[in-house]
């Protein structure tokens, strides 16, 4: 499984010469479609990455700081890193997913420039209450998915609403990352190029609405899809 995920991601021409490779279990989520949406079964925490946990080198830092962004997240096991990647200068996001927890968020948020959420279980007080608590714990921008309900990000007190681009979906897995990714992208490169934040915003949202949508209608995503017994 594990050749299988680096095959693909080279596929991409992403470069994993950084990467780390340990004996054991590559991480997994058992995932379902119901009616071509995803829903999880389960997964194995995070496999080899639970125990030996993400160690950044001096080296790490020199490569962290050649970019703009960095993008962490709740199942990474970089909580301990966060405050030293904040000081090598790049913009740091950070998806919680729906696994998130008030104390989790008090404990981290001041080191993270934007903050992601999946938020399809919320309702639209619980939403703005979430991200109220997020901008008061240090973070400045909070970026909400809802699926089929759209996106909402908040920052600076006001808030934008982004409504979901229909399709008919084949497969909703991985909608919400691509929403995020492409987000984060044209924000990042936006105001580095045009300081316009509220027209970067708007274009953005739009654009990953746009993203997200044609991802539904990839099986697994991205497409790489193998069969149990070939691997």
């Amino acid at each position: 499984m594990a050749q299988h995920v680096r095959s693909s991601a080279e596929s991409f021409n992403v470069d994993l010469s950084r990467c780390r490779t340990y004996e054991g279990e590559n991480g997994y989520a058992r995932v379902t479609l119901k009616d071509g949406d995803r829903v999880f079964l389960g997964s194995n925490k995070g496999g080899v990455l639970r125990t030996h946990g993400l160690k950044i080198t001096e080296q790490d830092a020199d490569y962290l700081k050649t970019f703009d962004l960095v993008h962490l997240n709740i199942n990474g096991f970089s909580d301990t890193y966060l405050s030293f990647i904040h000081d090598q200068g790049a913009v740091i996001s950070y998806d919680f997913s729906e696994g998130f927890t008030e104390e989790h968020i008090k404990k981290v948020a001041q080191y993270i420039d934007i903050a992601c959420f999946s938020c399809s279980h919320l309702n639209e007080d619980e939403i703005t209450a979430l991200c109220h608590l997020v901008v008061e714990s240090g973070c400045s921008m909070v970026l909400c998915t809802r699926g089929a309900e759209g996106a909402y990000l908040f920052t600076e007190g006001k808030f934008y609403r982004q409504p979901a681009h229909y399709v008919e979906a084949t497969d909703t897995m991985g909608a919400g990352d691509a929403f995020i990714t492409c987000f984060l992208l044209h924000y990042v490169q936006g105001m580095i190029n045009h300081k316009d934040k509220e027209n970067t915003i708007r274009k953005s949202l739009a654009r990953a609405a746009d993203f997200s949508s044609k991802q539904c209608l990839i099986e697994g995503s991205f497409g790489k899809g193998k069969r149990i017994n070939s691997l």
